[in-house]
């Protein structure tokens, strides 16, 4: 079988057991390409055709975060080709993404470090950020040249000089991603069962699900969106305790 939003002051959803957080690592692209007999390329580029569409169906759900892998700080690694091809697609995406979120009136966030992008990249993942901060219908987030344990890494260092004792909810402020909801999905796509170095901390109580479809295939089928959606609402979540837990993350104050 087939197989990125906070709202500000949003209410759990009134709907059972619709996760507040869900977070994708959109693996396969190049995979549904070469069974295509299509160039590698050509698998990043329907990966990335249809977000917005898919954004806007989780949100009109209830979703309040969605959360999208889209580079690590591994992926560096690949040919000079394919990160360029890459690094100029993200541009053209989160350009088309601000209009939609100014529309939609959505906040977006770009978590990961800005170094190694290119600079008209970077420049944009700021602006974006700020033109859409004040948006309260739901927060989307992309997750570019980012590493969880660096995330992690980089929080310490910025506590120890802060200089006082941290515990769980002090620690959070610390992170890139403090300010985002528990991951209450996770969904990996490509029949790959790891997490990968993503959002290590955020994911600490997340139902994980793992789809043989590729991130092509995913990202274009609203049968599969809803599939994702029901096999959350049968997962009983009771965080270590005994009694059947709220299914939603507990949201910040």
């Amino acid at each position: 079988m087939f197989n990125f939003l906070k709202k500000k002051n949003a209410t759990v959803s009134a709907v059972p057991n619709i996760p507040q957080h869900v977070a994708f690592i959109c693996d396969g692209n190049r995979r549904w390409a070469e069974q295509r007999g299509l160039p590698p390329l050509a698998g990043h580029q329907a990966g990335i055709s249809n977000f917005e569409n898919l954004i806007d169906w989780y949100i009109k759900r209830g979703v309040s975060t969605i959360t999208f892998f889209v580079f690590s700080t591994e992926n560096w690694t690949r040919s000079k080709e394919e990160v360029d091809f890459l690094m100029k697609l993200f541009y053209t995406e989160l350009k088309k993404n601000l209009k939609h979120a100014i529309k939609k009136n959505l906040r977006y966030r770009i978590v990961g470090t800005r170094e190694h992008l290119p600079k008209r990249l970077a420049d944009l993942c700021d602006e974006l950020e700020t033109a859409t901060a004040e948006n309260t219908n739901g927060t989307v987030v992309f997750a570019l040249n980012y590493g969880g344990q660096d995330e992690i890494i980089d929080a310490v260092n910025a506590a120890i000089v802060a200089g006082a004792p941290v515990d769980k909810q002090t620690f959070e402020t610390f992170l890139d991603t403090g300010d985002l909801l528990p991951i209450d999905l996770m969904v990996r796509t490509s029949n790959e069962y790891r997490i990968s170095n993503f959002l290590l901390w955020k994911l600490a109580y997340s139902e994980l699900l793992f789809v043989p479809e590729h991130w092509p295939e995913l990202v274009k089928s609203e049968k599969l969106w809803q599939y994702t959606l029901d096999e959350f609402a049968k997962r009983n979540r009771r965080f270590g305790g005994g009694k059947k837990a709220n299914y939603a993350g507990k949201k910040k104050k």
